[in-house]
C-alpha cells in the first residue's frame, strides 16, 4: 500500500519527484503512509527523458510480436504485386482485354474492401471479449488459412473469396496491433515503438518483393507460391502472441487490477514506475467511466462525432488516414510491377524494380524511429508531402523520355525518392497518431473507424489504378496523385494537431480544442507568423498567442 501511495504522489507531480524525500523528512505527519523513494527508483525516473530506450526485455518482446503482425500485413500486400504479372493469364482474365482490368483491380482490392467493411468493425467486440492478444491471435488465423488456400485456387472467383476472407484478419489486426503497442509503451518512446507497426509493414513489403523474385523462376506455379508465401510470418505471430503481457489498460477496464499491475511490472523498469502508471490509467478510466456510463456499441460510435473531444480526434485521425491513400503510395505497393512494365521493363526487371522500391521503403522508415518523437508527427508530414508531390510529378514527366532504358531508370529514380520521403513521414505517422488520440472508452471504435477509412480508400485506389493507367497514361496518373499530395498537405496543416511526447492522458487537453478553432488558428496566427519569419528571419520571429496551456509547439 505504501508503494501505491508514494506512486500516486509521483504521478501528481511528474517533474517534482526529486523533492519528495525532502518533503517526507521535513513534514512526516503530512505524508503518513508514504515511503521514501529509493535511489534505484530515482535513477529510473531521471533516466526516462534521458535514456528513452532503456526498458525491460518484455516491452521489446511485445513490440517484436507487434512487428511480426505488421510484417504479415506488408507481405500480404506484395504477394499479388508479383503475381499480377502471371495470374490474370493463368485464371483466364488476360489484361489485354479492357474489361479484365477491373477484375484484376477487384481481386487486388478485395482484402481492403472486406477489411474496411467487416474486419475493422469486428475489432471492438473481439477486443472486448478476447483482449488485445486474443484479437491478434484470431486475426493471425484469418491471415494464415486463406493465404495458404490462395495457392490452390483454380478460378478467379475462388481467389477473390480467399482474399475477401484475408481482409477480415487484416482489418482486425491493423486496428488492434497499434493500440496494443501504444497501451504497453511509456509516453517518452510511444511514438517510436508504435511506429514500428508501419516500419515493419514496410519490411514485410520488402520481404514480399524478395519472395516474388525468388519464386519468379518456379514455372507455371510461380504466382501460386507468390500469393501463398505470406503464410510464413503468420505462423510465429499465432504461435507467440500469448507470450507477451496483456495490455494493462484492458485489464483495468475489466476491473482486473492485480493482473494489470503484474503486466506493468513486466513492462516498466521499477515497481514504482509500474504503480505510478497504474495510478495514471486508473484516474483516466474513472473520468471516462463517468462520461461513458452504460453506453452500447452504436451509441459510442455516434459519440465519435457528437462529443467535442472525440470529434476533434476523429477528424484529425481521418485526415491522416485519408492522406496516406491520397499520397499514392499504394499504387506502387500494389502495382509497382505494372508501373515498371509500363515504363518498358521486362518481367524480371520489373520485379527487381519492385524489390528496390521495397528496400527503399523499409530503409527510410528507420530514421523516423529517431525523429517522430522529437520533430513530431505534424512536422514530418508538413515537410514530406510537398516532396512526394514533386517526385511523383517528375516520375510522370519521365514518360516523355523516348529512350526506353533511360525512361525506366528515371522512373525508378523518382519513384524511389518518393518512397524515401513517404517512409520518413506519411508512412509511420497515421497509425501511430490514430492509436494515441482517442479516449480509452472509444479507442477500439475510433481506431476501427480510422483503419476502416484507410483500407476503404486503399481498395478504391487498388480497383481504379489499372484502368486509370490505361486511360490517363503515366503522366496523367502521376499528375493526379501529385495534386492529391498538395491537397493532403493543406488538410494536414489545417486539421492535424501535434501529439509528440504527451501522455495519452494529456491528449484530452489537446483535443479539447475543436477542429474549427484549430483551423482558424492556423490561418490567423501560424500563416502570418511564418510570413513574418520568411520576410525577416532574424527580427520577424515574434511569439504566437498560445493555443493550449500545456502545448505551444504547433
Amino acid at each position: 500500500m505504501r508503494l501505491f501511495k508514494t506512486a500516486a504522489l509521483v504521478a501528481q507531480g511528474p517533474t517534482e519527484y526529486e523533492s519528495i524525500n525532502g518533503l517526507i523528512l521535513a513534514r512526516p505527519a503530512d505524508y503518513e503512509g508514504v515511503r521514501m523513494l529509493e535511489e534505484e527508483e530515482l535513477e529510473a525516473l531521471r533516466d526516462e527523458p534521458l535514456k528513452r530506450f532503456k526498458h525491460p526485455r518484455e516491452l521489446y518482446w511485445t513490440i517484436v510480436f507487434c512487428s511480426v503482425g505488421a510484417i504479415v500485413q506488408g507481405w500480404d500486400q506484395t504477394g499479388p504485386n508479383g503475381a499480377n504479372i502471371f495470374f490474370p493469364d493463368a485464371l483466364g482474365i488476360p489484361m489485354d482485354k479492357g474489361s479484365n482490368a477491373w477484375l484484376v483491380g477487384l481481386i487486388n482490392c478485395a482484402p481492403y474492401l472486406s477489411a474496411s467493411i467487416l474486419g475493422c468493425w469486428l475489432s471492438d467486440p473481439l477486443n472486448f471479449y478476447l483482449g488485445r492478444r486474443g484479437t491478434i491471435f484470431v486475426a493471425g488465423i484469418f491471415s494464415l488459412v486463406p493465404v495458404i488456400l490462395s495457392g490452390f485456387v483454380t478460378t478467379w472467383q475462388q481467389l477473390l473469396i480467399c482474399r475477401l476472407i484475408l481482409g477480415v484478419g487484416m482489418g482486425a489486426k491493423a486496428t488492434t496491433v497499434p493500440i496494443f503497442a501504444a497501451e504497453n509503451s511509456p509516453a517518452s518512446i510511444r511514438g517510436a515503438l508504435v511506429m514500428s507497426w508501419q516500419m515493419y509493414v514496410a519490411f514485410g513489403i520488402f520481404l514480399g518483393f524478395s519472395a516474388n523474385i525468388i519464386l519468379w523462376r518456379a514455372g507455371d506455379i510461380n504466382w501460386r507460391l507468390q500469393l501463398a508465401s505470406a503464410f510464413i510470418p503468420a505462423v510465429p505471430l499465432v504461435a507467440g502472441i500469448y507470450l507477451c503481457p496483456e495490455s494493462p489498460r484492458w485489464y483495468m477496464k475489466k476491473g482486473r487490477y492485480q493482473k494489470a499491475f503484474a503486466s506493468l511490472r513486466r513492462l516498466r523498469n521499477t515497481d514504482m514506475q509500474a504503480a505510478r502508471d497504474l495510478f495514471y490509467i486508473h484516474a483516466q478510466l474513472s473520468t471516462e467511466e463517468e462520461l461513458k456510463g452504460n453506453k452500447g456499441y452504436f451509441v459510442r460510435l455516434i459519440e465519435l462525432w457528437t462529443l467535442p473531444r472525440n470529434r476533434s480526434a476523429t477528424i484529425a485521425s481521418q485526415t491522416v488516414m485519408i492522406a496516406q491513400q491520397m499520397c499514392g503510395i499504394n499504387i506502387m505497393a500494389f502495382y509497382s510491377s505494372f508501373v515498371f512494365k509500363d515504363a518498358g521493363a521486362s518481367d524480371k526487371a520489373a520485379l527487381w524494380g519492385s524489390f528496390g522500391f521495397g528496400l527503399v521503403n523499409f530503409l527510410f522508415a528507420i530514421p523516423a524511429l529517431y525523429v517522430i518523437d522529437t520533430w513530431g508527427r505534424r512536422t514530418l508530414l508538413l515537410f514530406t508531402f510537398p516532396q512526394m508531390a514533386w517526385t511523383l510529378l517528375a516520375a510522370g514527366f519521365c514518360s516523355l523520355v523516348k529512350a526506353s532504358e533511360a525512361h525506366v531508370v528515371l522512373v525508378a529514380f523518382f519513384v524511389y525518392l518518393f518512397a524515401a520521403f513517404y517512409s520518413t513521414g506519411e508512412g509511420p505517422v497515421p497509425f501511430t497518431f490514430s492509436a494515441e488520440v482517442f479516449q480509452l472508452s472509444h479507442r477500439e471504435l475510433g481506431m476501427g473507424l480510422a483503419v476502416s477509412t484507410n483500407l476503404f480508400w486503399a481498395a478504391v485506389l487498388s480497383v481504379t489504378f489499372p484502368r486509370m493507367l490505361a486511360v490517363m497514361g503515366s503522366l496523367g496518373a502521376y499528375a493526379f496523385y501529385a495534386g492529391l499530395n498538395v491537397l493532403a498537405f493543406i488538410m494536414i496543416f489545417l486539421l492535424m494537431p501535434e501529439t509528440k511526447q504527451h501522455t495519452l492522458e494529456d491528449l484530452d487537453y489537446i483535443f479539447g480544442v475543436s477542429a474549427t478553432r484549430f483551423a482558424r488558428y492556423q490561418v490567423a496566427e501560424t500563416i502570418p507568423y511564418l510570413a513574418r519569419y520568411c520576410v525577416h528571419p532574424k527580427g520577424g520571429r515574434t511569439r504566437r498567442t498560445p493555443l493550449y496551456d500545456i502545448f505551444t509547439d504547433y
